[in-house]
């Protein structure tokens, strides 16, 4: 059994630990709720804009999307990995770097490069896949504006040609406890797959319909992307206080143990001494 100043050594250590993941676990729980506010409010705006490009493309010809619809044979993807530039939050970064690997598993015979959005998928993706660019300065300033530029050089491979398909990889926020990794096309724009019907009517479009989807596809795939982040964003800080919240429990649990340990070898040693304090005197007496 170890010797006393030990256990009140890790005793203390456990302490200290269990102050720092209980103090994270409530500043994640603060940003978790702004975060959480963000994504909750942009969910229904970038649906309507989906369901109105696809009312509009519905009654378009196939090629109406210009280059942004064009289907070409796949020699070379890009995926776009959305992790966080932190770690210490459970299997949030590691579900989406698995995923990408995948990825790339998937697409044999493929070549397949990363564009990384997070320290962390920068970092580990790097060691086993080609990685063209890291864009986590983002997450220092998550605006819309700054998003749509990330957008925009996407945009520009695709068009150029650089790559034949864009893929999105990231966690979609469901709640505090649970994020999906999720993989969504980017480009080239999907047939679009809904039950619900489309909208029909005479309308009088102005400009016409194809200027206005040229107009709401570039508008869209920023929509995406931000919401893609913001999701990714939302998770970050709910699997980082699920995993405080665990780990604070696991210390808690831990400490508790220690002490009993304490106490128990405290005993000992005070038992050990009365018993030679007993048998000194009954020498004496001798």
């Amino acid at each position: 059994m170890a010797n006393l100043k030990e256990i009140r050594n890790r005793i203390t250590s456990v302490s200290s630990t269990m102050q720092i993941t209980s103090a994270m676990k409530m500043v994640s729980a603060a940003k978790l709720k702004k975060a959480q506010d963000a994504i909750t409010a942009m969910r229904p705006y970038a649906e309507k804009l989906t369901e109105l490009l696809q009312n509009l493309s519905a009654t378009l010809d196939g090629d109406a999307g210009g280059t942004f619809t064009t289907q070409r044979e796949v020699k070379k993807v890009l995926v776009v990995a959305i992790t966080s530039n932190r770690g210490l939050c459970g299997a949030f970064n590691s579900n989406v770097i698995k995923e990408v690997k995948n990825r790339s598993d998937f697409y044999k015979g493929i070549e397949v490069d990363v564009l990384a959005i997070g320290k962390k998928g920068n970092d580990a993706l790097s060691k086993t896949l080609t990685v063209i660019d890291n864009q986590s300065p983002v997450f220092d300033n998550l605006t819309f504006e700054n998003v749509a530029k990330i957008a925009d050089v996407l945009t520009e491979k695709f068009i150029s040609g650089d790559y034949d398909k864009i893929e999105l990889v990231y966690n979609q926020f469901k709640n505090a406890a649970t994020q999906i990794v999720q993989t969504e096309q980017f480009l080239p724009l999907a047939p679009i797959k809904s039950d619900k019907p489309v909208a029909t009517g005479d309308y009088i479009f102005e400009p016409s319909k194809e200027e206005i989807v040229l107009t709401l596809i570039p508008k869209s795939l920023k929509t995406q992307l931000y919401k893609g982040i913001r999701d990714s964003f939302a998770s970050e800080h709910g699997a980082r206080m699920t995993a405080m919240h665990k780990a604070t429990d696991n210390a808690t649990e831990l400490r508790d143990q220690l002490k009993l340990t304490y106490n128990k070898a405290r005993q000992a040693a005070i038992t050990n001494e009365i018993l030679e304090i007993v048998g000194g005197a009954e020498a004496l007496k001798g």
